[in-house]
């Protein structure tokens, strides 16, 4: 039957040679002709191109044409090397990276660099040789300063900037292994969950016009019925139609996979996350996916298949490979207040009992020189994650903490604490500064808002001076200053009307902030 085949499909070659027809790629309809792959979705359609007819004695299997587009996602290796050159297109060059922190942070330009200059390093070491790259190490890097200077705002935008996986946390919150809370390896953990949001983001972007075309022909499907000859011209109407808006009314039945209801778990016991996953991959995969028949208008079908394409399209690719990777050779961890963990060595509060303590010092330090961590997504190497601690140290010093966790944070940078120039620059110069944000919230109610610049500069005179006799908290002064200068005008401008003006003066700051300067000179004296 097979060399039957064969044979007539090669008369029919030679007849559309002959002819000067295109041959369009065919394939036999027999029962041992293997099933295309569902991944390719590959769209079937007749031949209109005429050919001649028959032999009558010539036994002509069935063939039909098929064209094959090219299939974005197929080969998991080019998507990863396709994001990786998307990936590195987006990273910033140091001075960018400073410009960018500079139009929300004021001061501290030392911070900026050595943060610039550890992300910069990090697609460095990307373009080494793979024998050299294996040698480079992530230099760590702590940062020290008073409270309220710009530590902590340093991370949160650094998260903004960078598309490589983030994360912030407190070094507080966790506690040493054998106690009641979390351990250090949660770090990784979480790092893990934030890689595999990253991940699915950016393959759904690549697959999002892909799983947009396919629910448009599920739909069309259902309106028209199967591709064939005869319904062409009645498809082609639908589908201008569908996509001029004109049948989002119109109500049809898809189904849609039902969720299982799953019980609350305690995503801090890596067991029992593992173990819940293990199990929903076995249920997945020894049964379909349970459907529920809905009824709904297109507008609505149309999102809901697309997420169904879109995740069948997904489970072509690797997106935990990809993930691990990603959280391997460009994760950012920021630890924050490092020197809350930290006891002074002097005197008999050398040994301290809180599991919040040394303990954790010492569980970090395998973590930042370099271990294997058994995650739900699969085993994470972290000997190239980038850590960045910060703390106060107040009431301890730097040479407190543990001498292999200082040797591990080799880069140290001391940040200044905040001047009465630098608290009027913060004022004025971020782009979303405590000025802007009070004029606009007060411009909700039809009143506007001036601050004059004698106002402006009182507004730092008082912080810094508030921050010298009471307590210094940096920049988060500015936040109690404001409140008690605006205290009144907020709760009155609902009452006044339509395009009032209110203007904060030299004067009206000095009267608000009398009684908080007395107040704050007599505590001095009191016992």
């Amino acid at each position: 039957m097979m060399m039957l085949a064969t044979n007539s499909l090669r008369r029919l070659s030679s007849r559309a040679v002959r002819s000067g027809q295109s041959i369009l790629p065919i394939r036999v309809a027999t029962a041992a002709a293997p099933n295309v792959n569902s991944h390719y979705n590959p769209r079937w359609f007749s031949s209109s191109a005429p050919t001649d007819p028959p032999d009558e004695d010539e036994d002509i299997p069935t063939v039909e044409a098929v064209e094959v587009p090219p299939v974005k996602g197929n080969n998991s290796t080019d998507d990863d090397a396709a994001m990786d050159e998307d990936e590195l297109e987006r990273n910033m060059k140091p001075m960018e990276i400073v410009g960018a922190l500079d139009r929300h942070i004021v001061g501290q330009p030392d911070a900026k660099r050595a943060v610039a200059i550890a992300m910069r390093n990090r697609w460095r070491r990307r373009q080494l040789p793979e024998e050299l790259r294996k040698e480079v190490t992530p230099r760590n890097v702590l940062l020290v300063g008073p409270t309220g200077c710009g530590k902590t705002e340093v991370a949160r935008r650094m998260a903004m900037l960078n598309d490589a996986p983030f994360l912030k946390v407190e070094a507080t919150k966790f506690t040493e292994v054998g106690y009641h809370g979390r351990d250090v390896d949660q770090i990784i953990r979480d790092l893990m969950d934030v890689a595999m949001q990253l991940a699915k983001k950016k393959y759904t972007d690549r697959f999002k016009e892909e799983a947009s075309k396919l629910a448009e022909e599920r739909i069309l499907d259902i309106l028209a019925g199967p591709v064939s000859e005869n319904a062409a011209r009645g498809r082609e109407s639908f589908r201008d139609m569908l996509r001029q808006g004109l049948l989002d009314d119109q109500e049809i039945e898809v189904d849609v996979p039902t969720k299982q209801n799953q019980n609350e778990l305690d995503n801090s016991n890596p067991q029992i996350v593992a173990m819940s996953d293990l199990m929903q991959r076995l249920a997945s995969g020894s049964k379909k996916v349970p459907t529920e028949r809905k009824k709904m208008p297109i507008s609505d079908a149309k999102s809901v298949i697309e997420e169904i394409e879109l995740e069948r399209l997904l489970e072509n690719v690797d997106i935990r490979k990809s993930a691990v990777t990603a959280v391997e050779e460009s994760g950012i961890v920021f630890i924050d207040e490092i020197d809350k963990i930290c006891s002074p060595r002097d005197g008999f509060s050398s040994r301290s009992a809180d599991a919040s303590a040394e303990g954790v010092q010492r569980d970090l330090l395998p973590l930042i020189e370099g271990t294997t961590i058994n995650t739900k997504h699969g085993n994470v190497n972290t000997d190239y994650i980038l850590f960045i601690a910060s703390g106060a140290f107040h009431a301890v010093k730097v040479s407190d903490l543990l001498p292999e966790l200082q040797g591990r944070l080799p880069i140290r940078v001391e940040l200044a604490g905040l001047t009465e120039d630098d608290l009027y620059k913060i004022l004025t110069e971020p782009v979303a500064n405590l000025l802007r944000q009070q004029e606009a919230l007060i411009g909700a109610e039809g009143v506007e808002l001036e601050f004059e610049d004698e106002g402006i500069r009182e507004i730092a005179r008082m912080a810094a001076q508030l921050n010298k006799t009471v307590e210094n908290i940096g920049a988060r002064r500015l936040h109690t200053v404001l409140e008690r200068i605006m205290e009144n005008v907020s709760f009155e401008a609902a009452e006044k009307g339509a395009g009032t003006k209110v203007v904060i003066d030299k004067e009206l700051v000095q009267e608000r902030l009398k009684e908080v300067t007395m107040k704050a000179d007599v505590s001095r004296y009191i016992l």
